[in-house]
């Protein structure tokens, strides 16, 4: 029997339909404390991650309730589940399963695990953000400096901005409805690789940051890959908002992104395509100065009817959707970040 292993993601699911995700792969790196080695061992996690080795053409077998079905791995590795889904859940985070058992050129693989997914309560928002210089602090703009910080600096060492944890703590409760925690469904939107899921998982675990649904770039396995990480086109992006847009046609939706690549333009056209769809669209200053550009596309979306925010500090933003109704003060009862049990 060979070894494999099943790195699933977060799902999510409507009335209707049930989406899930993950990939098939030969070894991961293993314990939670990957995360927070220091120095070279850090380094040393991170690269691993980028020297995955998928295995393509496997059977997947999908287990949630009653429900059971099957698809096949794609040829690195990665399946998807998008089915009918009729089973009687209330609204929240419930768990699925997934099991390979399969034999391919005389090779016998077999794995099972499970993870979550979340089916949003009537009249929820909908919030899409991106990750890398939008909540965590990443220095897009300057590949050689984001490439040092991402293998120097584990999950502890990583910064937030001030105060997006609250203003992303406020917009998960943003509802008239059902202020509680985790009622509105958040995605994290990027153009960073598979290979750091788990990586942005803890960092968000461990700022208190919303429990999401994260969609990433295509998985990459080699060193040569990793130099470019989370640069290239940023066309799956917008591909992505769209399926998640049109999955939810019922929910209003919110978009954070940042000046320092393409998500303003990439948010306008989101706006031009649903306008009925997006409330308010925030866009984080990365320079001292405002960019013109992102200037005159905020605008544009302001003229569509949609409310707009270009700050630099996560207060304004903040402060514009109190101003606005979106989110409120009252009973917030704050998302505790988690105490890392090893600091090795």
């Amino acid at each position: 029997m060979k070894r494999c292993v099943l790195k699933l993601y977060r799902g999510y699911a409507n009335k209707n339909e049930l989406v899930v995700f993950g990939h098939i792969v030969k070894k991961y790196p293993s314990g939670d404390h990957k995360y927070t080695r220091n120095g070279f061992r850090y380094a040393k996690t991170i690269i691993q991650l980028f020297s995955l080795k998928t295995i393509p053409f496997l059977k997947v077998t999908l287990k949630v309730g009653n429900l059971v079905a099957e698809t096949t791995a794609e040829n690195d590795g990665y399946f998807r589940f998008q089915i009918p889904f009729h089973e009687s859940m209330p609204s929240g985070w419930h768990t699925y399963e997934v099991t390979v058992d399969d034999e391919i050129d005389g090779k016998k693989y077999h794995a099972t695990a499970k993870e979550e997914f979340f089916l949003p309560y009537q009249s929820s928002y909908g919030i899409i953000s991106d990750i890398d210089d939008t909540f965590l602090i990443s220095h897009s703009r300057r590949s050689f400096r984001k490439l040092f910080v991402l293998l120097s600096k584990n999950v502890q060492a990583r910064k937030p901005f001030d105060d997006v944890v609250k203003h992303y703590q406020l917009l998960s409760f943003a509802s008239r409805t059902h202020p509680q925690k985790d009622s509105n469904i958040f995605f994290y939107v990027s153009s960073s690789e598979w290979n750091l899921y788990d990586m942005i998982v803890r960092f968000a675990e461990l700022n208190g940051l919303p429990k999401a649904v994260l969609k990433l770039k295509k998985i990459k396995s080699g060193l040569d890959d990793f130099v470019m990480t989370g640069g290239g086109s940023h066309s799956h992006k917008l591909r992505k908002i769209h399926n998640i847009i049109n999955f939810y046609p019922e929910l209003q939706f919110i978009l954070l992104g940042d000046d320092s690549q393409k998500d303003p333009e990439i948010y306008e056209e989101v706006c031009r395509t649903f306008p009925n769809n997006i409330g308010a669209v925030y866009i984080r200053q990365t320079r001292k100065r405002s960019k013109p550009f992102t200037t005159l596309l905020m605008k544009n979306i302001q003229d569509l009817g949609i409310e707009t925010c270009y700050f630099a500090h996560s207060n304004k933003a903040i402060v514009h959707s109190l101003d606005k109704g979106i989110v409120f003060q009252a009973d917030l009862e704050p998302l505790t970040p988690l105490v890392p049990k090893d600091v090795s």
